[in-house]
């Protein structure tokens, strides 16, 4: 997928020299209608974009996004894409990071991502 960014299109030998992965489900875990279910919001659909198509670093904290939102909200968002098993968070000292688990959902959605690749919001909505 050329639209994406070049952290995702780079190998992921650096997954050694990072914290463990908070609670996730396992690849085969991962259900669709949960995914599908978490993407149905607007901003969190926005999230997994960003982080796809303009991640420069490995990954990012709630407020690379610059969304005008209190970071509790935020916090929802991003556990709830965690918890569907969207993205990747690690405990970097206070901070959060994310990352889209796109090796695993390309395994278990073939187009998925290439579709949020490809989304636009509605206009005016964020």
């Amino acid at each position: 997928m050329a639209h994406l960014a070049p952290t995702y299109r780079t190998s992921s030998s650096e997954d050694v020299a990072l914290p463990c992965p908070l609670p996730e489900p396992a690849a085969s875990e991962i259900r669709l209608e949960r995914v599908m279910s978490v993407l149905a919001d607007p901003l969190r659909l926005t999230i997994v974009k960003q982080l796809l198509t303009g991640s420069e670093e490995y990954d990012h904290t709630c407020g690379w996004f610059g969304f005008d939102r209190p970071k509790s909200s935020l916090t929802h968002h991003f556990k709830a894409l965690r918890e569907a098993g969207v993205i990747r968070q690690r405990q970097h000292g206070l901070e959060r990071r994310s990352r889209v688990r796109l090796e695993d959902l390309d395994d278990r959605f073939p187009g998925l991502v290439e579709l949020i690749v490809n989304w636009e919001p509605a206009e005016g909505q964020f």
